[in-house]
C-alpha cells in the first residue's frame, strides 16, 4: 500500500466534511450543529458531558454549541429529574425541518462520493468500513473490560 489505511481514512473523512460544512454553511448550518443535532435524534435527553464525549470536545466546548443551537430555537436544555445540577438536551421541534435539509445534504454528497461506484461495490463497501468499525468496537470494548 502507498498510503497507510488511517491517512487514507482520516483523508477522505476530511474532505468529506469540508465539503458537507461548505454546503451547510449555505444553509446556515455546520458540520459541528450537524453532528450534534444527528446525536441528539438518535440519543435524546443526553447531559452536556456525555455530548461533549460523543462529538470529541472539551465539555466548554460542547456548553457553547448547545448555547448557539438553543439560542436558535434548535434545542432545549431540561433539569435531570435524577440530578437537579444537571440539565439534558434535547431537540425542538424547529430543528427537524434542519435535520431533514441536512439529511438531502448528506445523501447528495454520499451520492457525489460513490460516484462510478457499481451498487455490488458501494454495498462491499459499507460491509468492510462496517467490519472495521466493528473490529475497532470489539477490541475498545475488550479493553475498557479488560481494565475495568
Amino acid at each position: 500500500m502507498t498510503e497507510s489505511l488511517g491517512f487514507l481514512l482520516s483523508d477522505i473523512s476530511r474532505l468529506m466534511r469540508r465539503r458537507f460544512d461548505e454546503r451547510a454553511r449555505a444553509s446556515g448550518s455546520s458540520v459541528a450543529q450537524w453532528r450534534v443535532l444527528k446525536i441528539l435524534a438518535r440519543s435524546p435527553g443526553l447531559n452536556q458531558g456525555q455530548l461533549a464525549e460523543m462529538i470529541e470536545v472539551e465539555p466548554i466546548t460542547a456548553c457553547r454549541m448547545i448555547d448557539r443551537l438553543e439560542e436558535a430555537g434548535f434545542v432545549e436544555r431540561r433539569r435531570d429529574p435524577a440530578d437537579r445540577r444537571a440539565w439534558r438536551i434535547h431537540l425542538t421541534e424547529k430543528a427537524g425541518p434542519v435535520l431533514d435539509e441536512l439529511h438531502v445534504l448528506a445523501a447528495d454528497l454520499i451520492e457525489e462520493t460513490l460516484q462510478g461506484f457499481s451498487s455490488t461495490q458501494r454495498e462491499e463497501l459499507i460491509a468492510t468500513l462496517e467490519g472495521l468499525r466493528a473490529n475497532l468496537t470489539n477490541v475498545q470494548e475488550g479493553n475498557e473490560a479488560a481494565h475495568g
